[in-house]
């Protein structure tokens, strides 16, 4: 199975946008570099103290060079935040076309282990998976940077609508939109919130907690009719 990566096109369009896309070999190599520094320095200083100055030192890339690719901070972390998604996308894809799971539970459980695993061994993660872990406070000196952080990956949809989206197209006929109008964003803003809860105190993840994450998506997901709205009082 094959990641989709439409969302770079919607990233494209958002404030944090690349101001170019590598093609050439040495510039690829370059870009990566720079992403690769990015991750490294989120899990050193975190994202508030994180510079572009620092990250360019870091991948030994001239300041001018980074500047050629990024407007600044916020349009190099949506880049990292797009790279961390599609590599998400890319090794739950693997996983469905090993190990083809029968529906949703199965899918669910994936899905969960995908992220965990990524959580415990990808630099800079912790921090920023498919967009910032924690929200950055309102620093007057960062704000023009870092005002818009709910929006990297695209420019209309917020990061895990995005990530719901996106998820939903590599599920297939298992997460169909017709029959899961809104069950997978919530399920993602549910899952988000017990994850963070699981990597709060323990680096690796509580490993109940990621069990009852997994539960609690396999429950509700189960069952997509939505629920109807009450009737409205005479």
């Amino acid at each position: 199975m094959t990641a989709h990566t439409g969302g770079r096109e919607q990233r494209d369009r958002a404030a944090g946008a690349l101001r170019r896309r590598p093609v050439q070999q040495r510039s690829l190599e370059r870009y990566e570099r720079l992403l690769d520094a990015c991750a490294g320095l989120l899990d050193e200083v975190g994202p508030t103290a994180l510079t572009t100055k620092e990250v360019a030192q870091r991948a030994h890339v001239p300041i001018g060079t980074l500047y050629q690719f990024f407007s600044g901070k916020v349009s190099l972390l949506a880049a990292l935040a797009e790279r961390n998604l599609d590599r998400y996308l890319e090794r739950l894809g693997r996983r469905i076309d090993t190990e083809a799971p029968a529906g949703v539970a199965g899918f669910v459980d994936l899905a969960v282990e995908e992220f965990v695993a990524m959580k415990r061994a990808v630099p800079g993660f912790g921090h920023l998976d498919f967009g910032l872990v924690d929200r950055v406070p309102a620093d007057p000196a960062d704000l023009a940077d870092l005002a818009d952080d709910q929006h990297l990956l695209s420019a209309d949809l917020d990061n895990n609508a995005e990530v719901a989206l996106r998820i939903q197209e590599i599920g297939g006929g298992l997460l169909d939109p017709t029959a899961f109008p809104l069950a997978v964003r919530v399920g993602l803003e549910c899952a988000d919130a017990v994850l963070k809860l699981a990597f709060r105190t323990d680096p690796d993840g509580d490993p109940a907690l990621i069990a009852e994450c997994k539960r609690l998506l396999r429950c509700y997901l189960s069952d997509p009719t939505p629920a109807t709205s009450p009737a409205p009082s005479s």
